[in-house]
Order: structure tokens, then sequence, then C-alpha cells
């Protein structure tokens, strides 16, 4: 049997409610994530610098894989736009612990991208990705 490729958003409730775009979209098995930023459950951007802004703005990425099974191994490609790499760089060990702390040992492919401004002006990163979920986790969302 076909898998199903019909898209299906995935937007967790524990997420900013979206206006406008999705957190996730499943399509068969493959899961592509939205750019998550460091937003809280209150809207806002949290405060303290690149390693707090990672931390929470790879939650939030890890909470729409998790919502259709996902795991943290089933990421395959990672993308970080970033306001200052100099100072994402100057906290690259602190924000290895973060992710180690959150997914574990494996890493996907990655690519860290330099740009002057985000959605939310104070955030200093975004984080998107594609995960693929095997079938025998996957838990497709309802399309309402």
């Amino acid at each position: 049997m076909a898998a199903d490729l019909t898209p299906v958003p995935v937007n967790p409730p524990s997420l900013p409610k979206p206006s406008g775009y999705s957190h996730g979209t499943l399509s068969g098995n493959t899961l592509y994530l939205g750019g998550q930023t460091a937003l809280d459950e209150r809207m806002r951007i949290v405060p303290g610098g690149i390693v707090e802004q990672f931390r929470q703005a790879f939650a939030n990425v890890l909470t729409t894989l998790a919502a259709v099974g996902g795991r943290p191994q089933d990421l395959v490609s990672v993308t970080l736009y970033l306001t200052d790499i100099a100072d994402y760089q100057a906290h690259g060990k602190e924000i290895g612990q973060v992710w180690r702390e959150l997914a574990g040992p494996v890493y996907p492919a990655m690519a860290g991208i330099g740009t002057t401004g985000l959605w939310q002006p104070e955030a200093m990163i975004e984080i998107l990705g594609v995960a693929v979920v095997p079938d025998e986790r996957l838990v497709r969302p309802a399309t309402g």
C-alpha cells in the first residue's frame, strides 16, 4: 500500500497557536518542521542570550516532532538561522551540551546561516528541519 503523501499540518497545542503557518507539515512519514524561534508559551522570546534561545527554539522543534511520534534521532536535516554567528560560535560548547541534553549524541546534516534579522526583532536564532519518522512510531494528526 502506498504511503499517504497528502500534507497534514502539525500544530501541537503546547506551542503558540499558529496564524498563517504550521509548526510542521507531515507528508508520508516525512515531517517538514517550520522555523522555530525561542517563543515561550506566552508568545515571548525567552531572555538570557543565545544559549537560552537555542534551548527554547530547539525544544519547540522537538515538541512538533514528538507530536507525530518522532524522536530527535529521526531528524535528517537541521538549519540554523543566526543573527550573530560569532556569538553562536563563542557559546558553541554550551549549545552542544544543550543539544546532547535534549537530543542525545546523534547529529543530522546541519547548516548555519547568518541573517540580518528574524521575524521577532529580539530573536537571535530560528531553527527548522526535516525528520523521517519510522512507520511503526508514526502518528498522523487528525485532519479535522
